[in-house]
């Protein structure tokens, strides 16, 4: 077996086939997974069948790019999360005239979050970006662009896009709206523009 790949210093029997797993069930496949990581195919195959050791910052790119953590290509089993997010006093922080709160537990691949859209924030903010949206509306009319078409949705009302279709969300009258919205963008590039307590814009 080849020596560890500068950085990682013992043997990881248990990374090789997770590495595979994890690829597999993310639809890639070894020549996409590896120019996303900026591998060679044959290189990420020998992490895969465990002829090489992966260093610190392969197992941080590969964990990124499968949308999990190192913690998880190791093997570590992680915490007991809380899967109970009680409901409370809309308190939460504001971003460009949206209020966010947490509507569901942190770091899993779908993130959901409960919005307040007072009217006139945000209303020409065209967004694209990868991943799929699905928002249900709670209170007040939300106008929803996607693409050509606009929407005008009331309480109860839902709806559930790709993200890569332009899309404007904007309160339809002077009272506002709150929503309950998830979003996939965990496991998309774009994950960095809206994950932890919400406070930045999508």
């Amino acid at each position: 077996m080849n020596p560890p790949d500068g950085g990682v210093a013992d043997d990881l029997p248990g990374v090789a086939p997770r590495l595979r797993e994890l690829r597999r069930s993310r639809g890639l496949t070894l020549e996409a997974a590896a120019q996303r990581a900026g591998l060679s195919p044959a290189h990420l195959s020998r992490l895969e069948t465990g002829n090489r050791q992966p260093s610190l910052p392969v197992l941080l790119g590969l964990a990124r790019i499968y949308g999990t953590t190192v913690s998880e290509l190791l093997g570590e089993i992680p915490p007991e999360r809380d899967a109970i997010v009680r409901g409370g006093r809309f308190d939460g922080p504001e971003a460009d005239g949206w209020m966010y709160r947490r509507a569901g537990g942190p770091g899993r691949a779908m993130q959901a979050l409960r919005v307040r859209v007072p009217y006139g924030a945000q209303g020409d903010l065209v967004r694209v970006h990868p991943g799929e949206e699905w928002l249900y509306v709670l209170e007040g009319r939300l106008r929803l662009s996607l693409g050509e078409s606009a929407h005008e949705l009331g309480p109860g009302d839902s709806a559930h896009f790709d993200s890569l279709t332009p899309h404007r969300i904007a309160a339809a009258g002077p009272e506002g709206a709150e929503l309950i919205f998830v979003h996939t963008l965990l496991q998309s590039p774009a994950a960095e523009l809206c994950l932890g307590d919400g406070t930045r814009r999508r």
